[in-house]
């Protein structure tokens, strides 16, 4: 039986410091950032988040690697995924064992960034302190056998902090220090931030259209920071859909990006919910939420 760190060992465990002096790091030299503006900075500001925080994360470790709510050729999977490792959030295998386990066991102990255990733990304290996202061998061959059988993606997530120092090295040459600190430091530290805004925000505040077990809300301006990531009630009703906003007013741009990519022949396989059955259907009185286990899913 693998064994999963729980949130009380974590919060009750020592500080990670090769965690937590890397991101003090980077938040200074964000900061840094702030003073040394110009608009050629803010363009590549605004297209490496784009990439880092919707195509690899959003798109790519979220809706593809961690519950198939698509397919793609094996190119674009790899490039997403190296888009996705670049937002320094961990290996693609690192991330989806963690996200897959949320899911598994949300809000309760075993929930790696539960709400129960306050709101600074689910936001950034679960990295600050114990294990992270370092999961055992055999925590990561129970819960993403498929990635560890995936050739490509266990060489991304080797080497998965590489991207990030060449992209470095390349801005440096462009634009000199300033456009790094723009290109690379703001954009993840930031980026960090908006991701544990749906591990910590959106399971405190917010709208519910869904009656799940747990807290999970849909929060508009986390939406908006993370490209469409903030409706986690939504998704946490029918988690492999990839689409989180249901409606027009609920902005989903990852979702926007896979259709497009869809219409270009690029992505196929699209799980997606559909309000306006659901209404209906629930009209009749029939099914509420979709409570199918995902196939890496286990009695909790």
């Amino acid at each position: 039986m693998e064994k999963i760190s729980t949130a009380t060992e974590r919060k009750s465990g020592k500080i990670n410091w090769e965690t937590s002096v890397p991101i003090a790091i980077f938040h200074i030299l964000a900061v840094w950032a702030l003073f040394t503006f110009s608009w050629a900075n803010l363009i590549v500001f605004f297209i490496v988040w784009w990439l880092v925080g919707s195509v690899g994360i959003g798109l790519g470790f979220h809706r593809q690697l961690t519950h198939r709510g698509f397919q793609t050729p094996d190119w674009l999977k790899d490039i997403l995924a190296v888009f996705g490792s670049m937002a320094l959030q961990g290996s693609p295998i690192d991330w989806v064992t963690t996200h897959r386990l949320h899911h598994q066991f949300c809000e309760t102990d075993q929930d790696p960034h539960s709400p129960r255990y306050g709101f600074f733990f689910s936001h950034i304290g679960w990295v600050l302190r114990g294990t992270s996202q370092d999961n055992s061998a055999e925590v990561e061959k129970r819960y993403v056998p498929d990635l560890l059988k995936d050739k490509s993606l266990v060489i991304i997530s080797k080497y998965w902090y590489v991207p990030t120092i060449l992209s470095g090295i390349i801005l440096g040459f462009i634009g000199g220090w300033s456009m790094v600190l723009w290109g690379v430091f703001l954009p993840v530290t930031l980026n960090w931030h908006f991701t544990w805004f749906v591990n910590s925000v959106t399971h405190v505040w917010g709208s519910r259209r869904f009656e799940v077990s747990d807290d999970s809300t849909n929060n508009w301006w986390v939406a908006l920071l993370s490209w469409g990531e903030g409706w986690h009630n939504n998704h946490h009703a029918h988690p492999t859909s990839v689409r989180h906003g249901l409606t027009w007013r609920e902005i989903d741009i990852n979702w926007i990006q896979i259709k497009t990519l869809e219409k270009l022949g690029l992505a196929w396989n699209l799980k997606e919910f559909n309000l306006k059955e659901y209404e209906s259907k629930q009209q009749k009185g029939k099914l509420e939420i979709d409570e199918t286990p995902e196939f890496w899913q286990q009695p909790a």
